[in-house]
């Protein structure tokens, strides 16, 4: 097929089957713009034609410099794609024309950048990673500042924050060449107007382009690239040999800039010395839609996030460090918190240093940045009544208020003060008990005790305490109102916690308990789809690795289809499923979509794909509903692999039935052949002989030429049992059957023996009732045409053979009695239960290959067939078929 008429559907299916060959990644590194990247990029590529490779430039940012543009010659250039944005058109990477092209090498300057919102991803070397996801070669371009884990370095040497970042994670397997000139030069040429039109150079010279910022960021370009050069060679020179470093930094809900340093600081660390990091995420019910961002940020600096809820920092820290072997913990301290901050709280440093005796603890100093009065007061007004605070302040001011006039009209008339007290403390309670966290339980604990004095102590309307004992009660009033509020806010976080954990566990065991009685892999599909619907009252659908299988669950179940049928939403499940990375809703691609899409990835390979609708647009995508839906795909993904070795189990049990039928059947063809050919090549060797002499009388010569007739016919029937395997299914060892009467077969086999046999001592013993049963009716008479052969041959002539049918339970069971010897039921059980190593076989009496295939017939209708010696010394072989419920 002509790539160049591939659809971008139909490339992404071609390079699925090809998924395993990845493309190299090339990035041409420098300290600012103007160093000449994309001009070593473009003679790098001149040289890749001359080797004879196909390359193709997919972008290269139009700067308007002379030397760059005339590089372009003599390559092919992709023509830039247009995307409207507010009216405006914006031209851009084409990124579906360079996947159908599929050239040997794309060069796609500028990896930092961010593409237009109707693009398919949300940033340019998210565009790179599909390429090189198709194999194909990438060279690109890329400026320090735009390093993810140097940004916030970046920030104090310019004092510029970059909005535009690369993951550290994207360059790990990738190639990287510094482009360097002297700072010196470059503004030079920045004067020059080799780098930027005049009122952006002069803008330049004024922030970016400062001698001291531009010497800094080339230092630390350097030191990054070599950092760089270093692990991808495997020199690991600063690690103590035996001594395996772990880091751990902590997301905490208090100053999301001061974690932002912690996990780059701590991203650079551990990439020098390639030791294992963990992000501890302790949360309280408080803290999650805060951490979603910072989540987000240690994913993309390599970091593996553990999220725990717990109200116990210290102990959460202490018992997490231990648990996993952390060699070093990483933590920030905010060096502008105000004094009276410091008073109420101990340094979270000093309690670890006491805990972590054996652990090296680093504390990075933050100073944070002094906000605008004026925008703080509005930041705090508008948190105040657009969150929850309002409600609460309303609730605490009101419970109080309440008790307070219902403990005014009862004083004096005996209500004792110990019983005012005991109301108040009950407010304490349901103050906790409705609103959220700590502050409202404290703030109402201290105004009971306030409203409590005032009204309720003499001197009345006063703080005073007079009266003896007073103060001691209102001090323990105050300290039980504390503690109990307390325990009652941590026992609802608990109660909340608890209920959210037995949920999910016992989803999870619901559904393993579904999986272990499925058999077939869309079984598993549906019944996740269902499970995960009602958990998270969302519409979910289940494509399976073709996308053409669709297990669904449907919130509201009147609802048309009309989902299945965009191509749009198929073809985001088509690029979760090629890349295995989650998509839609919430996501850098094709974040526009309704659903958002999960690949479930078995053994490096995407077997099945999620998508979470929400049509309602009432899913709350939170990091809890996410991570609850991983879990999930990796629950489906080991079901999964049951059903495919369960599979693959039953095919290893075919195929060594195949093998066991395949070689008793030489075996037995090389007994049976060699026996009556043999016969038939002495006798006709003799009547030749005989032709001129004519010594052997008539009778003689009849007898041998009634011999040849009977092994022929013996032959023949042979021939007509190899003739039968052939209507088995050999792949799956299963027939074609339909519902056929018993004794119909049984009197076709008896008419059939009856033309070679003709005088059959046969005593017929049938049931009243007639019995159905599914089956191949030709290949069971041939069961039975063998078996009654079989019989006759070992029966003396004046001995009668029995043939009885009779009902066990849901099987019905046909007999063949006739006589022989003891030893001869082994021989037949042998040949039954499929021996190898049974080599004795008697091909007169039909121990070969007849029986052989009866074992292959019955075996192939799930029947059963054995031999019994019964009491009067006869041998009894039994056929078993399943009854079906049909009646005449």
């Amino acid at each position: 097929m002509d790539s160049k008429k591939l659809s971008p559907d139909d490339w992404l299916k071609k390079i699925k089957s090809d998924s395993n060959h990845l493309g190299k990644l090339k990035v041409f590194f420098g300290y600012a713009a103007g160093v000449g990247k994309t001009y070593a990029m473009l003679e790098e590529a001149h040289e890749q034609v001359l080797l004879g490779r196909k390359v193709l430039v997919g972008y290269i940012e139009p700067h308007t410099r002379p030397d760059t543009i005339s590089l372009l010659k003599g390559l092919d250039v992709l023509p830039t794609k247009s995307f409207n944005y507010k009216g405006i058109n914006l031209f851009d990477f084409d990124l579906d024309e360079a996947l159908n092209r599929h050239p040997d090498l794309v060069l796609v300057d500028e990896l930092a950048h961010t593409n237009p919102l109707s693009s398919r991803n949300k940033k340019r070397y998210q565009d790179i990673e599909e390429l090189l996801k198709a194999g194909i070669d990438v060279y690109t371009t890329v400026n320090v500042q735009h390093i993810e884990s140097l940004n916030d370095i970046v920030e104090e040497i310019t004092g510029i924050e970059v909005k535009e970042t690369v993951p550290d994670v994207f360059f790990n397997d990738s190639s990287l060449k510094v482009i360097d000139i002297e700072a010196n030069e470059l503004l030079e040429r920045l004067k020059l107007g080799k780098i930027y039109q005049k009122e952006a150079t002069s803008r330049a010279l004024k922030n970016f382009f400062i001698p001291e910022n531009l010497k800094l960021l080339r230092g630390l370009a350097i030191q990054k690239a070599a950092d760089h050069i270093m692990l991808s060679e495997g020199r690991d020179s600063q690690k103590v040999i035996g001594i395996e470093s772990r880091f751990l930094s902590l997301i905490l809900d208090e100053d999301i800039a001061l974690t932002k340093r912690t996990l780059r600081w701590t991203a650079r660390i551990s990439q020098l010395l390639r030791a294992r990091w963990y992000v501890l995420n302790i949360q309280n019910k408080n803290g999650e839609k805060n951490n979603s961002d910072l989540i987000s940020l240690a994913g993309k600096l390599g970091a593996e996030v553990i999220t725990i809820e717990s109200y116990d920092l210290i102990e959460t820290i202490s018992s997490f460090v231990k648990l996993q072997g952390i060699t070093d913990l990483v933590i920030g301290k905010n060096v502008t918190l105000p004094w009276w901050k410091k008073l109420f709280r101990e340094p979270l440093e000093d309690k670890l240093f006491e805990d972590l005796k054996e652990t090296e603890i680093h504390i990075l100093p933050y100073s944070k940045k002094s906000v605008d009065t004026k925008k703080r007061v509005e930041l705090t007004w508008s948190r105040f009544f657009e969150g929850k605070v309002f409600k609460d302040l309303c609730i605490t001011l009101l419970l109080v208020g309440l008790t307070t006039i219902l403990s005014f009209s009862l004083f004096g008339s005996g209500f004792g003060d110990q019983n005012i007290i005991i109301l108040y403390l009950l407010t304490v309670i349901l103050i906790a008990r409705l609103t959220t966290g700590y502050v409202w339980s404290l703030v109402a604990s201290a105004l009971t005790v306030i409203f409590f004095n005032w009204f309720f102590v003499y001197p009345l309307h006063s703080l005073t305490v007079l009266k003896e004992g007073y103060p001691f009660t209102l001090i323990f009033m105050l300290v039980v109102a504390l503690l109990v509020s307390n325990i009652v806010v941590r026992m609802k976080a608990s109660v909340v916690s608890a209920n959210r954990k037995e949920h999910q566990i016992q989803f999870l065991y619901e559904l393993n308990r579904r999986y272990l009685f499925t058999n077939q892999l869309m079984e598993v599909l549906q019944i996740t789809a269902t499970y995960l619907s009602n958990s998270l009252a969302c519409d979910v659908y289940i494509y399976d690795e073709t996308l053409e299988n669709i297990a669904k669950s449907l919130k509201n179940k009147k609802r048309k289809n009309s989902y299945l049928d965009k191509i749009e939403e198929i073809g985001i499940a088509h690029w979760s499923a090629v890349n295995q990375k989650e998509a839609g809703k919430e996501t850098d691609t094709l974040s526009g979509a309704k659903g958002r899409y999960f690949p479930v990835i078995l053994k490096g390979k995407t077997v099945a794909i999620i998508s979470i609708l929400d049509n309602d647009q009432t899913l709350e995508l939170s990091e809890e509903n996410l991570s609850f839906v991983r879990l999930v795909s990796v629950q489906m993904a080991i079901a999964i692999e049951q059903k495919l070795l369960q599979r693959e189990k039953e095919m290893i049990l075919v195929d060594k039935e195949r093998e066991k039928t395949k070689g008793n059947l030489l075996r037995a063809v090389s007994h049976d052949l060699r026996t009556p050919l043999t016969a038939i090549s002495g006798s006709v060797e003799m009547i030749l002989n005989d032709v001129d002499e004519s010594k052997l009388p008539q009778d003689e010569k009849r007898n041998l030429l009634s011999g040849i007739k009977k092994d022929t016919e013996w032959l023949l029937r042979m021939i007509e049992n190899l003739l039968s395997i052939t209507r088995i299914n050999t792949q799956k060892m299963a027939v074609t059957t339909s519902q056929e009467v018993l004794d119909d077969i049984l009197s076709a086999a008896i008419q059939r023996t009856k033309k070679y046999y003709h005088n059959i001592p046969l005593e017929i013993i049938l049931p009243e009732e007639n019995f159905f049963v599914e089956v191949d009716p030709i290949l069971i008479e041939q069961v039975f045409f063998n078996l009654l052969e079989n019989s006759i041959r070992y029966s003396n002539e004046q001995s009668t053979i029995q043939l009885i049918v009779e009902k066990n339970g849901r099987y019905v069971d046909i007999h063949f009695i006739n006589q022989g010897k003891e030893q001869d039921v082994a021989y037949l059980n042998k040949i039954f239960d499929n021996d190898e190593n049974e080599t004795t076989i008697d091909s007169k009496k039909g121990l070969g290959i007849g029986l052989s295939i009866v074992k292959t017939i019955i075996s192939a209708h799930n029947g059963k067939i054995f031999a019994l010696s019964t009491d009067k010394g006869l041998i009894d072989v039994t056929v078993e078929l399943i009854r079906t419920k049909g009646t005449i």
